[in-house]
Parts: C-alpha cells; structure tokens; sequence
C-alpha cells in the first residue's frame, strides 16, 4: 500500500470517532440535564449580582468609580470571594477549622438537611410521574410528623422494636393524608391540586389542635409543643454525638433505590407511568385509573410523612406546629430540579441542603442577609419553569424532538 493510499485512508477511520464525538457532545448540550446544570450556573451568577449590590464595601467604591475604578473592581471581587468561600464552609468544607470534625460539620449538616427533602421530593416525584400534581407535602410530613412523635413519646418500648414503630407510624400518618385526596380524585374527580392545599391548613390546625390538649403537651410548659420523644424512639447519629447526621439519611437512600426500582424495574411502576404518559391509552389497556391514583398518592403520603420523621426522630426530637417549616413546599423544588427522577432528587436535595446550611456562615461571615439564600433558590426554580429561556440565554440548541414538533 502506497504512502498516498495510508493518507487518504486515515481521515475516513477516523471521521467516525470524530463524529461519535460530535454526537456525544450533542447530545449533552441539548439535553435536560444540560438545562438544569445551567439553570444553577444562572441563579448563581444573579445571585452574585445581588452580593453586590448588597456589600457595603462596593456601594462606597461606586460612589468614586470614574476616579478610582479599580477600588470598586476590587471590592466586587473581595465582596463575592467572601460571600462563596462562607457559602462554601458553611455547606461543604469548613477549611479554617482547627480539627477534623469541625472540617466535615458543614457537610455533615448539609446531608442532614437534605434528608427530609430526599423523602418529600421523592414522593412528590413519584406523583408528577404519574400525572398527579401532589401539594400536599406539607400537611402529609406534619401528619407523619405528628404520628410518629406520639408513638416516639407516648410509649415506652425496647430501643430497636421502638425506632422502628415510630418510623412506621410516620410513614402511616402522611400515607392516611395522601389517601384522602386519592380517594377524593378517583371516586368524586376532586382535583388533586385544590384537594392537597386546603389539607395542608386542616393538617396545620389540627396539630395546633393536638398540642392544646394534655396528651401532647409538654409537662410544666404552657408552650404549644410535645414531649422529647424517648432515646429508644430516635435516629441514632452516624458519625457521632458531635454532628446532626442520623440513620435518617441511610434511611432516606435506601427509599430513592427502591422508589428507582418501583417506577423503572416494577409493573406497578410501569402501570403508573403508563397512566401518567396517558391515562385514555392506559384505560384502553385495561388498566385502572382509580386504583393507580389512590396506590400514587399513598406512596407519596407515606414518603412524605417519613420526611417528617427527620425533624422528630433526628434533629429537634420533638413536636411543634412549626416542625415542617417549609420543607412540603421546597421538596416540590427539589422534584423539579431533580426531573422527578430519585438520582436527581437525591443530588437536588442536597443542593437545597447545602444552601440551606451555609446561610448562617454567609450571615456571620460575610455580613450578607440569609435571604441570598432563599433568592438563589427562588430563582433556580423560574429558571427551571422556563427551559426555553435557559437556552436562549446560554445559546443551547432545542432537543431534536423539539425541533421535528417545530418544523
């Protein structure tokens, strides 16, 4: 073979890798996850916007900016190195610390946080999946919340045997509040939507309810809130007494494996993204609408109330009407971030986490308000809501499936 025929030969063995590559990268830009990631990235940079705007530091240096630009470029940098690196050790590693433990805390903390919203956010998942658009999250964990610290406080039980009923107890409780709007949808057509939002208030004020009677009122306090739940009735820490992470945590990934395997591995699964995809092809297959939106929204109350179970078992160890915060109404967040998927929900919760614990290092450290952090969040979800204006901001080309609808 002649030098010319090895020249003109190599270019056509290697178009093929170049193309894979091609298609590979292609693939990549237009996909959803793409979107996602650049949603962040956006958030993050208006975010940073806002650092500041509200450093102190560079509202002085803008006063003299045409005579000393650089004292104001300066400040910029100095205003949003401090706002990340505090964002940074309050969530992932805290680099100043003299110890190891204080090192990995801000991790630790971020994992702790991110546990109720992995059980809440899964189920949520489940419920868009299946074309159910759950917004009762909130009054499901309080229900949850509120069984499982009664069986946590009221009963005296072996250690093992106690921890176990009272995590069952909290499934059962947010399960009971996901079946009531079910059975509500499949039997009289209550919209799910309507249905879950007036529960959230009858959950709230029933538990204020509750807390006013001696039952569940703590002894000596006129206080609205509960007895400490038994030692034999809590998470026990993973890694210790001196840091917040709980078997809640293990506990919340063993439920995002097995809610992969129902939805992708299971014909239950099957049978509810088929109803989800489209409940007439579903119905003419003969499967039951009825019963895959009563069985959804159960599985999703159920993981709901466990999400209840990290404040009550794992953190505070104790009832309140204020014990679910808004960790109903984030977790809707972290299922969108997430695609309804349980690898997604799990990496979006502890986002969610991480931002939610370097607050407090981004108030103290950096003198910035910790509603930075809520604005980031608020602003990952318009991003989100809007794919199209992700991609028009950052040039992604649209997925080809959008394209062929277009033409």
């Amino acid at each position: 073979m002649s030098a010319d025929s090895q020249t003109t030969d190599r270019p056509d063995e290697e178009a093929p890798a170049e193309d894979r590559w091609r298609r590979a990268l292609r693939e990549i830009v237009e996909s959803s996850s793409m979107v996602v990631f650049m949603a962040i990235v956006a958030s993050m940079i208006i975010g940073g916007v806002l650092i500041i705007f509200a450093d102190e530091a560079v509202r002085e240096s803008a006063a003299y900016f045409f005579s000393r630009p650089g004292d104001t470029f300066s400040a910029i940098g100095a205003a949003l190195g401090s706002a990340y690196s505090a964002m940074f050790n309050g969530a992932v590693l805290n680099l100043e610390a003299s110890s190891f433990a204080g090192v990995i805390k801000p991790l630790t903390q971020t994992l702790t946080m991110a546990t109720p919203l992995i059980f809440a956010g899964l189920g949520l998942g489940i419920g868009f999946r299946a074309g159910l658009f759950n917004i009762g999250a909130q009054g499901q964990l309080l229900m949850g919340a509120t069984l499982g610290a009664y069986i946590g406080f009221a009963f005296d039980l072996p250690w093992g045997i106690h921890l176990l009923l009272a995590v069952i107890g909290c499934a059962v409780g947010g399960a009971i509040w996901g079946f009531i709007p079910g059975i509500l949808k499949a039997k009289r057509g209550a919209h799910e939507v309507i249905v879950t939002i007036m529960l959230n208030y009858v959950a709230l004020y029933l538990v204020a309810w509750l807390l006013s009677l001696d039952a569940f009122q703590r002894e000596g306090s006129d206080n609205p809130i509960s007895p400490i739940v038994a030692e034999t009735a809590q998470y026990p820490q993973i890694l210790g007494v001196q840091f917040n992470l709980h078997l809640g945590f293990l506990l919340a990934l063993a439920c995002a494996w097995g809610a992969w395997w129902l939805m992708e591995r299971s014909t239950i699964g099957f049978r509810l993204r088929a109803v989800g995809a489209n409940p007439s092809a579903a119905r003419t297959a003969g499967m039951s609408i009825s019963t895959a939106t009563i069985l959804t929204m159960v599985i999703a109350g159920g993981l709901a109330g466990l999400a209840g179970s990290a404040p009550v078992l794992g953190t505070q160890k104790f009832l309140t009407d204020a014990t679910a915060g808004s960790l109903g109404f984030d977790a809707i967040t972290v299922a969108l971030l997430g695609r309804s998927r349980p690898l997604g929900i799990v990496l979006a919760a502890i986002l969610f986490g991480g931002l939610q614990a370097s607050g407090p290092s981004l108030q103290v450290n950096a003198g910035l308000p910790v509603d930075i952090v809520v604005v980031i969040q608020a602003l990952i979800v318009l991003f989100i809501a809007a794919p199209p204006l992700v991609r028009a901001l950052f040039r992604l080309p649209a997925p080809a499936h959008e394209k062929e609808v277009a033409a």
